[in-house]
């Protein structure tokens, strides 16, 4: 089993952390840059927005993490350097500023940006605090904190997680920091996730590693229907925990891989629930599928509906826009073989059985759906695959916090 640890991208071994208010948000209270920096080389690999309107940002990293090497990561908020006016140049200009205050390569930096599209990136803000935010770099958790906090946007709460786990006899850390909460559908949504290890792996397998625990985990979240211009998944791996390193698929390979599955995992059931203006984390579990990627389909087509989540916020036990948003997923099912229950902490209701109502307490289905945490559970027949999903309820929140946002 894995144990989950203090730290954040500070708990494994060599890399640290810190975010200060440099200027790019007005607001002096809120941190707006952060930097990870390994005191190790390290392996890299990355994963970005599948949107066709890439940031300058993602676009210079996309180049970079192909070189299978990075060690220092520089994300601001407030500003997404997405169709800005001197984009590359300013991302040029801050990846340059990274690198010359670490004494690093160009080619071992990274940068991210997340916030407003279309306005210039107050890069002399960046490039006057970079100094100043490196001159306090720190393994402390706080650092990892401090590094959380500041690529927040429309956040309520940090994401910060970081796990033990043995490999080759050896005792390996894996660590994380995301920020995401509007502009979330999958692929990826509007993330920022950074993740650190001192595990030993390879480029190659690091890069398959992050490609297969992205497709369960972050690849399965929505909470609005939009993919975003910035998103962007790294993962360095540093090889200080001194196991043997992980170049091919085996046993190692497959305990790194449940690690980082089970991180990812946290972060983005993290997201989905701190979506913007939600008051219940909805889960979706479809089983009896044709094969997983049928249940995957299923599943999201369930927690993507603008339907069923204005349902689950008000607390209606309306099952029809299940079946509704099965129906429309595109996957070939037999509608009477459908099963729902929906089910949380105040219990558990079935509301369908073989594709048709069933009576069931209302006042017991209100209670089950005013829980934190939803689990919608759906049986499509007798088949073999299964898949989880994540999303979240719509409520008004939601239309005022994207009503001004820009503004």
């Amino acid at each position: 089993m894995n144990k989950e640890t203090l730290g954040g991208v500070c708990a494994a071994q060599g890399f640290k952390a810190v975010g200060i208010h440099c200027g790019v948000r007005p607001n002096k209270s809120k941190n707006d840059l952060a930097i990870i920096f390994s005191e190790a080389e390290c392996a890299a690999a990355g994963l970005f927005t599948t949107n066709k309107v890439k940031a300058a940002p993602v676009q210079l990293d996309i180049e970079t993490v192909k070189g299978g090497r990075a060690r220092a990561i520089a994300a601001n908020s407030g500003n997404a350097n997405a169709c800005a006016p001197e984009g590359m140049e300013n991302a040029l200009r801050m990846r340059a500023a990274l690198a010359k205050a670490l004494g690093i390569p160009e080619s071992e930096a990274l940068v991210s940006s997340t916030g407003v599209i279309g306005q210039r990136l107050n890069i002399e803000a960046i490039e006057a605090g970079l100094p100043a935010a490196i001159s306090v770099l720190t393994h402390d958790p706080d650092g990892s904190d401090a590094a959380a906090t500041a690529i927040m946007t429309t956040d309520t709460k940090k994401k910060e997680f970081a796990l033990e786990f043995t490999v080759s006899g050896k005792t390996a850390v894996i660590g994380g920091i995301a920020k995401g909460s509007g502009m979330i559908h999958p692929n990826m949504g509007t993330m920022l996730c950074y993740l650190t290890t001192d595990c030993a792996v390879s480029p190659e397998m690091l890069k398959k590693a992050l490609k297969a625990a992205c497709a369960v985990t972050f690849n399965r979240i929505s909470v609005d229907g939009d993919t975003s211009t910035n998103d962007s998944l790294i993962l360095l791996a540093n090889g200080l925990a001194g196991n043997s390193i992980i170049a091919a698929d085996g046993d190692d390979f497959n305990t790194f891989l449940a690690a980082l599955t089970e991180l990812c995992t946290k972060l983005a059931r993290a997201m989905a629930a701190d979506g913007e203006g939600a008051k219940h984390l909805i889960t979706c579990a479809v089983s009896g599928a044709e094969d997983d990627r049928d249940a995957e389909t299923l599943s999201k087509s369930v927690v993507s509906s603008t339907l069923l989540k204005a349902a689950i916020f008000g607390c209606d036990a309306n099952w029809g826009r299940v079946l509704c948003a099965l129906g429309y997923s595109g996957v070939a099912f037999d509608p009477g073989k459908v099963d729902v229950c929906f089910q949380s902490a105040g219990g558990d209701v079935q509301v369908c059985a073989h594709g048709m109502g069933r009576a069931f307490d209302e006042t017991l289905a209100k209670k089950v759906l005013s829980e934190p945490e939803v689990e919608i559970l759906v049986s499509v027949g007798a088949g073999g695959g299964s898949a989880v999903c994540w999303g979240c309820d719509l409520t008004y929140d939601y239309v005022k916090i994207n009503g001004d946002y820009r503004t």
